[in-house]
């Protein structure tokens, strides 16, 4: 818009050009016309000062009527791209994706979802069978938003701001969904030595809100805070992280088994403890008390080496 209009301007410049200048070449006409009679003994009364200065008046007597004559430039809407364009979400908590468009006049603004083309709102009416897309739209105000309710992780993608002009125009906004993740610290195994103290902690991040509960078991049986054995506490801290610390003092072998943390708004995680009563941990993986002495492969060719020399001896 703005070439065509520079373009339908440039004849019209060459002329206020051509205008400006026509009073200077005409005063330099008529200096040469007065030297002229000057030499042939005629004396001319008009000051060349004075007449720069009329020159120089009508210039710009001129050029003020002419440009009043001249349509303003007609500006379209376009984007204010200063509103960020990169939202990061939280599956379960409503999600706003914001669109701010300047001199709008009566075109139509509109979301879209690029995944797969579709139109989810158009002014202030939605267009989809999806209820939780929503426009957003404070009368005489710049701010077209669509809001999203529930949203989840396979909401994440590319939506589009679009305005009705010919051909319409667009403007990206780029929505990441993040799901709650539940992790125990040091996981998936842990070995702690018998009479020891066993520390779990559990972290969960991204949920909408801190989880009202965060429960732990062992063996799928909820721990009992309260049982003869003793020594057991925990210690919780929400916020945008969350923490919970499982205390058990004083390590036995029954504390052997799989521990799981249960946030009440996000997965669970699990981890496994083995109680070391002076095994080395590889022992541990192979399922005996000890660590074997050689590989089977290393035994196998000892053992004819062995019975060459014992049938020497004898």
């Amino acid at each position: 818009m703005t070439f065509i209009y520079f373009r339908e301007m440039v004849p019209n410049l060459f002329l206020v050009a051509l205008l400006i200048n026509v009073p200077d070449l005409w005063a330099s006409d008529r200096r040469h016309s007065r030297h002229a009679s000057v030499g042939g003994g005629m004396t001319n009364q008009l000051d060349p000062r004075n007449m720069a200065a009329i020159n120089n008046t009508a210039s710009r007597k001129f050029l003020q009527e002419f440009l009043q004559d001249i349509p303003p430039p007609i500006i379209g809407p376009v984007f204010d791209k200063t509103v960020p364009n990169n939202v990061t979400g939280l599956v379960g908590r409503t999600a706003y994706l914001h669109c701010r468009v300047k001199n709008l006049g009566n075109r139509t603004v509109s979301w879209i979802r690029h995944r797969d083309i579709h139109l989810l709102t158009a002014g202030r009416y939605t267009y989809t069978s999806d209820q939780r897309f929503e426009a957003i739209h404070e009368p005489h105000s710049e701010n077209w938003s669509l809001r999203i309710k529930y949203p989840q992780k396979k909401d994440s993608g590319i939506y589009e701001c679009q305005i009705s002009t010919t051909p319409p125009v667009g403007h990206p906004v780029y929505l990441t969904v993040l799901e709650p993740t539940t992790e125990i610290l040091g996981g998936p195994e842990l070995f702690i030595d018998q009479g020891s103290t066993i520390n779990l902690t559990c972290l969960i991040q991204f949920a909408p809100e801190p989880p009202p509960t965060v429960g732990w078991t062992h063996e799928k049986q909820p721990i009992n805070f309260d049982s003869p054995r003793g020594g057991i506490s925990l210690v919780t801290e929400k916020g945008s992280t969350t923490s919970s610390r499982l205390l058990i003092q004083k390590a036995s072998s029954s504390d052997t088994g799989y521990y799981s943390c249960d946030p009440s708004n996000a997965n669970s995680a699990t981890v496994r403890v083995h109680i070391l009563n002076g095994e080395h941990p590889a022992a541990m993986h192979h399922g005996q008390g000890s660590i074997p002495l050689c590989p089977p492969i290393v035994s196998a060719m000892i053992v004819p080496f062995l019975l060459i020399f014992t049938a020497r001896d004898l």
